[in-house]
């Protein structure tokens, strides 16, 4: 039998190419910017054609009257939940999309943004693919196999001391003045430790791969989408990295929040620092982008 499964991560490295240059065409156009939940949480046109082109490429590729595997997927996509589709993750094979991840970036030309492209199983990730275009940096990962960068082993950091560590975090874009206390108190306790640095490049996507990659030893972040961290986690966790909510506990994929580390003894470390915040839930009943 195929492995059906492995069609489809190829597939996506093939979309994540083809959308990545679609991408770095835009920069060099005028952008067309709108503003979903805020003046600060922006869509362009090209998210919005990036992730049609995703979901409308793998229902041409794997139609579900295929006869050696018929699979119905599901769906979870950044613009399509802004435009009103459910964000619910069920037991079909669902592949979550993020067609964009770093639009505040790329508006700004700033170097950092990626196409994120996971897939999960009865609820389990099962892939993740993460292109930084303008990089030309290729991720991927499958459970159980390992994770790459452009062909390359990707390994997590050995490093066990958080006074010889980076950590990446991102101020997001809820600009609730409780929540930004929150977030500045927070850096503020992970940096006087203290650690090396503390570092962000716009892209929680990017971020997890720079875990994956050994380059920090862990990123926290609350208010992020399961988009936007879905394929990066399997390329963490493949790499031999640790994910975990920022209260401690494993990750729940939905529930905006993430620590993603190179070895528990870190992320049990910042757990302690973080003054979590809740917010709303990826999967709640009513959904606004915030």
């Amino acid at each position: 039998m195929p492995d059906l499964w492995q069609d489809a991560m190829d597939h996506a490295v093939t979309l994540a190419r083809k959308s990545g240059e679609i991408v770095r065409g835009a920069l060099q156009n005028d952008l067309k910017i709108m503003c979903k939940s805020s003046s600060v949480d922006l869509v362009t046109k090209t998210d919005q054609n990036v992730e049609q082109l995703i979901i409308t490429s793998v229902k041409e590729k794997f139609p579900e009257h295929r006869a050696y595997a018929p699979v119905c997927f599901s769906f979870i996509g950044e613009e399509s939940v802004a435009a009103g589709e459910p964000c619910v993750l069920t037991e079909n094979p669902t592949w979550i999309v993020d067609p964009v991840d770093g639009t505040t970036n790329f508006v700004h030309g700033y170097p950092f943004v990626a196409i994120s492209i996971g897939f999960a199983v009865n609820k389990m990730l099962e892939f993740g693919v993460v292109y930084s275009c303008i990089e030309d940096k290729m991720y991927t990962a499958r459970k159980g196999k390992g994770a790459f960068c452009n062909g390359q082993p990707l390994q997590v950091s050995d490093q066990k001391e958080i006074n010889q560590s980076i950590i990446a975090t991102e101020f997001g874009s809820n600009r609730d003045p409780d929540a930004v206390d929150k977030i500045f108190s927070n850096m503020r306790k992970i940096l006087c430790l203290p650690v090396h640095g503390i570092r962000g490049v716009g892209s929680a996507a990017i971020n997890m791969c720079l875990v994956a990659s050994g380059c920090v030893e862990a990123y926290y972040e609350i208010g992020i989408h399961c988009w936007d961290v879905a394929a990066a986690a399997v390329i963490v966790s493949e790499a031999g990295g640790v994910l975990m909510d920022v209260e401690g506990g494993p990750m729940d994929l939905m529930s905006r929040r993430v620590l993603a580390a190179n070895n528990n003894i870190i992320g049990e470390r910042i757990v302690k620092e973080i003054e979590a915040f809740s917010a709303v839930r990826d999967d709640a009943p009513v959904n606004p982008i915030k």
